[in-house]
């Protein structure tokens, strides 16, 4: 049996370090912050009950990061590869061989190069699966919500990212028009050229969200910010938006404003086997992120080695996760929205009432 180890991290401060530690849910987020500040990493849950349809068997354990988005964002580089490192060196003692990056940790500083010079161990960054997952629940929402995206402008928010890239070089083959979006327009530009002698239709780019997000039909939205970048008024009804950042890009206002828009937390996935991850991060049992899963994964597999690392993630790295997927068992665990289940009738009263605002206007 290979086992493996995976990086969680608070990424709503309140809320995740009260899971933990219950008084922090009444203390001001800054407080609490200064509090992680303080804290050492920490092994937080053993997981079991992982089994392949091959047969095959992992385990593994959570271990904990004290630090927030926002720290990581803001302290010196140095400390947080420090953190993040030291959970890895607990993740070899406990006798991992493979280590996946959660969350912010993935992203920080070069994207685990780093974090993997300094261990013994084997680390990925899980954006290769996380990249398969967001392509295929755009294109199982488009279906639900009846849009076709041979005839529709899908748009990517973050396309300059590892992720958001990928995306947009899986997609742009079958949508009539793909949008890059980002804040950069020299690097998004370089991306629409790469992109236009294979797509299907236009690639444009734009770094004005507000005006040019309302006219997109299917989003994926995977930027690095700490705070939400698409609030109720960028989203043209009956649109499906596929929120794969954590935390998430979507504002919670959408889920109070718009009742007929289709926002899907990206890179859910129902793992194999009777698991149990002693550890409550709010999802049903079985259920897992995508970067959770590439890790466990890769351990079924016995492909120990540093998969997917630093700010590139290739179309073939999705491929090849996609396929171990099938292989072991790992599945899109249907639509989540906003940290609670979407049933089919649910998608359905959103459809209905998209097209109720379609005819009325």
């Amino acid at each position: 049996m290979h086992r493996f180890a995976f990086v969680i991290h608070p990424v709503d401060v309140k809320r995740d370090a009260a899971r933990k530690y219950p008084i922090a849910k009444y203390l001001p987020e800054r407080w609490v912050e200064q509090l992680l500040l303080r804290k050492e990493p920490m092994v937080v849950s053993r997981i079991t009950g992982v089994r392949s349809l091959t047969g095959a068997t992992t385990e593994g354990w959570f271990i904990g990061c004290p630090l927030s988005p926002r720290m990581m964002l803001n302290l010196p580089l140095d400390l947080v590869y420090q953190k993040i490192i030291r959970c890895g060196q607990i993740a070899q003692e406990l006798g991992a061989e493979i280590l996946g990056l959660g969350a912010f940790t993935s992203v920080v500083g070069d994207g685990g190069v780093t974090i993997a010079q300094n261990l013994e161990i084997a680390v990925t960054t899980g954006n290769s699966y996380t990249v398969a997952t967001a392509i295929e629940a755009a294109v199982l929402g488009a279906r639900k919500m009846e849009v076709d995206i041979a005839d529709a402008v899908v748009a990517v928010v973050g396309a300059t990212g590892s992720i958001g890239r990928t995306c947009a070089e899986a997609l742009a083959p079958q949508a009539h028009t793909t949008l890059l979006l980002g804040r950069d327009e020299a690097r998004l530009e370089t991306i629409a050229q790469q992109l236009r002698a294979r797509a299907r239709g236009e690639v444009r780019v734009s770094t004005d969200l507000a005006r040019d997000l309302p006219n997109a039909d299917v989003i994926i939205t995977v930027t690095s910010a700490v705070d939400a970048v698409i609030h109720p008024q960028d989203l043209k009804s009956g649109a499906v938006v596929v929120d794969v950042a954590r935390p998430r890009d979507v504002s919670v206002r959408v889920a109070r404003e718009r009742d007929d828009v289709l926002v899907i937390e990206g890179g859910l996935v129902e793992v194999p086997g009777e698991v149990d991850f002693g550890f409550d991060f709010g999802f049903p049992p079985r259920m897992a992120y995508a970067c959770m899963s590439e890790t466990m994964m890769l351990a079924l597999e016995g492909r120990i080695e540093s998969f997917t690392l630093g700010k590139e993630v290739t179309l073939q790295q999705a491929q090849t996760t996609q396929a171990l997927a099938h292989k072991h068992g790992f599945r899109l665990a249907g639509f989540r929205s906003f940290e609670r289940a979407l049933t089919d009738a649910e998608i359905e009263a959103i459809r209905a009432r998209a097209r109720r605002a379609a005819t009325l206007s």
